[in-house]
């Protein structure tokens, strides 16, 4: 009976240490300790996202996790209040740290939680997290004018990629392009970090290397830009893009030119009576 006794007792006080946490409360009651966990948190489309509370002074209270876009009760204690399991709540006890794990987040993910103590009234804290997914541009997209003879270069640029990406494949009219070719002058430079960039250098331009550009990196989505070689053409007024309008004395020209023909078109001829 005596040991039955004490395992009752010490499977009592387990409960009460790993879900209760029953502290000393000192007159203050609990706070958010605000100064060493973020408010705003961003995410990667996929990965997994953490939402950190610090909570002090607990003693017997809890700490739920709500998200505002539908006033759902996500988590209470150590426990999960969701059908979706992407959501977790965690807990190591005697830790003052209660964290919602968001699994294979998404852009949906996006919005405010808040990490609510069960006072009276309640008192929460707020966290705003913003889930991204990889961006992949090319700059000057989405059509680049050279002139022949010129040098082609085309700046990727990577962002928001969980890590930089391992690999970043350059196409030229969906062929991937061949450094080592004939034609020569084609060098590729790549800087990774939290912004990859990889610029591509095709020198002497020729009419063959008009054409769909393609950055493709291993871990984002694909972006392209078209370019245009250009052979006696205007390359000032073109260089915007094909709808530009031309610019200075051609302008001119060009309005006279308006002028002339309306005018020419509104002029009715009468002959004298005979």
């Amino acid at each position: 009976m005596v040991n039955l006794d004490s395992e009752l007792v010490g499977a009592s006080r387990k409960f009460r240490t790993d879900f209760l946490q029953e502290w000393p409360t000192p007159g203050t009651g609990p706070y958010f300790d605000t100064a060493s966990i973020p408010s705003n948190i961003t995410g990667l489309v996929g990965k997994t996202v953490l939402l950190i509370c610090k909570v002090k002074n607990l003693g017997n209270r809890t700490v739920s996790w709500v998200r505002h876009r539908d006033i759902h009760l996500l988590t209470v204690g150590r426990y999960t209040y969701t059908s979706d399991q992407r959501f977790e709540a965690m807990h190591s006890p005697h830790t003052e740290e209660w964290t919602l794990r968001i699994r294979y987040a998404q852009r949906k993910d996006s919005g405010i939680y808040e990490c609510q103590i069960s006072t009276t009234p309640p008192i929460g804290h707020f966290v705003y997290l913003t889930v991204v997914e990889p961006v992949t541009e090319i700059n000057g997209g989405p059509d680049l004018f050279i002139n022949k003879g010129s040098t082609i270069n085309l700046t990727c640029i990577v962002k928001y990629a969980p890590e930089p990406p391992p690999a970043v494949i350059w196409k030229h009219n969906r062929d991937d392009i061949n450094f080592d070719s004939p034609r020569g002058g084609i060098s590729l430079v790549t800087e990774k970090g939290v912004l990859t960039s990889s610029r591509l250098l095709v020198q002497k331009a020729i009419a063959s290397d008009s054409g769909l550009y393609t950055c493709e990196p291993s871990n984002a989505n694909p972006a392209s830009v078209r370019v245009h070689i250009l052979n006696g053409e205007h390359p000032a007024a073109m260089h915007h893009g094909m709808s530009t309008i031309l610019a200075g004395p051609s302008l001119v020209a060009f309005v006279l030119s308006c002028l002339l023909l309306y005018y020419h078109h509104s002029i009715r001829w009468k002959y004298p009576l005979t």
